[in-house]
């Protein structure tokens, strides 16, 4: 892997984990918010729903986690596992496929059930 690869690698993980320093912080902050200001987990839904900030907020968490988590297996994989190129990077690279496609799902089921 060339040195310029390895750079942008590394950017992306740690402009990810940034992104997901946010976004967690302001998920638990809104949830123990909302929690303690007695709304339902149906209330909750309800206001979510047709919310278009909060649609995109979701997203970009998801693709967030789908960026950082992948790169740091990668990097895992090849120092603890006897798997060398491609491998690790492959099988991150799928993992990182399974977290965006069930994390997208769950964000596009969740906003779908605020209308139920």
């Amino acid at each position: 892997m060339s040195a310029r690869t390895q750079v942008l690698l590394w950017l992306a993980q740690r402009i990810s984990g940034a992104v997901l320093a946010l976004t967690v912080t302001v998920h638990l902050a809104t949830l123990i918010y909302a929690v303690r200001g007695g709304l339902s987990a149906a209330e909750i839904l309800a206001r979510l729903h047709g919310n278009a900030a909060w649609f995109a907020f979701y997203l970009i968490f998801v693709a967030a986690a789908a960026i950082h988590a992948p790169l740091g297996l990668r990097v895992m994989l090849t120092e603890t596992t006897p798997l060398r190129a491609p491998w690790p990077g492959m099988v991150a690279g799928l993992f990182g496929v399974v977290v965006a496609i069930l994390g997208g799902r769950a964000v596009f089921l969740l906003f779908a059930a605020g209308a139920a």
